[in-house]
C-alpha cells in the first residue's frame, strides 16, 4: 500500500474520466492523500454517487475542447477511467493529451475470462449478436445498457429483460421488453432470482470485466445458460494500469519519493 506523502499535493492537479467504480475507489485514494482532483462524469446516469472530491457533469466538446479544458485548469495527470466500451471518450482523452503534452493513465480493468463451467461465445460486436439471434422467439437478457438497444429492432421476435440504472426518459426501442430498474453491484443471489424470475435462457453482455456485473455470469453458469460476450473496441495505446492503487504509485513516482 502507498504510504501517505504530505507533499503529494504539490505541483499535480488530476482530471478523472470517470463513472466506473475503479474511478470511484480511485477518487477515494485521491482524497485521502488530499490530491487536487477532479471527478468528471459523462452525465449518462441521472444520480451518480457522492463522491469525496470535487465532480463535474457533462461532455467537454470533443478533443479540442478537453484539451481547452486541460490547458484551462492546467491538468498535469489525465487519468481515463471511464468504460471500457466508452471508445469515443477514450479516444478524445488520448488526442487531448497528445496535444497539450499531459500526462494520460488509462484506468482499465481486465477483461472476464471463461472458467470451468461457462458457456461462452465471443462475438465482435453488437450487430453480430443481433444477426445471430435469427430465429424462433427465446428469452434474452439484453445486458447492454439502453444506448444499442435499437440494434436488435431487427429481431422483435424475443422476449427481452433490460437492466437500467435509471428509468428511460423514452419508451425503449424494443417491442417485448420488460425493464428492471436497479444499481449494481449485484450478486449471484440477486441475479438467479432475476434470471429464474424472467425465464432467461440467453444473456448478452459487453465484456466489460470487474466484479461489480459479473454475477450474471456466475449465475449463468449455474444455470447452465449461455452467454454471449461482445469484444472490447479497439482503444488508443496508452500507459494502462488496472488498479487504482497503481495510479498512487505513478504519481509518487512523479514526485520522486
Amino acid at each position: 500500500m502507498t504510504p501517505p506523502c504530505p507533499n503529494l499535493n504539490a505541483g499535480h492537479n488530476v482530471l478523472i474520466l470517470g463513472g466506473t467504480t475503479e474511478a470511484s475507489r480511485l477518487a477515494q485514494l485521491m482524497a485521502s492523500r488530499s490530491l487536487r482532483a477532479v471527478l468528471s462524469y459523462a452525465g449518462r446516469v441521472e444520480t451518480p454517487r457522492s463522491q469525496p472530491i470535487q465532480t463535474r457533469t457533462g461532455g467537454f466538446g470533443g478533443a479540442q475542447g478537453l484539451a481547452d479544458y486541460l490547458r484551462a485548469h492546467q491538468i498535469t495527470h489525465l487519468i481515463d477511467a471511464t468504460h471500457p466500451f466508452a471508445a469515443q471518450i477514450s479516444q478524445n482523452a488520448a488526442q487531448a493529451a497528445q496535444m497539450t503534452g499531459t500526462r494520460l493513465i488509462r484506468l482499465m480493468r481486465p477483461a472476464w475470462q471463461p472458467g470451468p463451467g461457462d458457456n461462452w461465445r465471443d462475438l465482435p460486436d453488437l450487430a453480430t449478436a443481433a444477426q445471430m439471434l435469427a430465429g424462433p422467439p427465446r428469452r434474452v437478457f439484453l445486458a447492454i445498457g439502453r444506448l444499442h438497444l435499437a440494434d436488435f429492432t431487427s429481431q422483435p421476435q424475443h422476449d427481452y429483460l433490460v437492466r437500467l440504472v435509471d428509468p428511460p426518459d423514452s419508451p425503449l426501442p424494443l417491442p417485448n421488453v420488460t425493464l428492471e430498474i436497479a444499481r449494481g453491484p449485484f450478486d449471484q443471489a440477486t441475479d438467479l432470482a432475476l434470471l429464474r424470475r424472467h425465464r432467461s435462457d440467453l444473456i448478452i453482455a459487453k465484456n466489460a470485466g470487474g466484479a461489480g456485473a459479473s454475477a450474471k455470469l456466475s449465475a449463468a453458469r449455474e444455470l447452465g445458460l449461455p452467454v454471449w460476450l461482445i469484444a472490447r473496441p479497439a482503444l488508443p495505446e496508452a500507459e494502462t494500469v488496472s488498479d487504482p492503487a497503481e495510479i498512487m504509485d505513478l504519481l509518487h513516482a512523479d514526485l520522486g519519493v
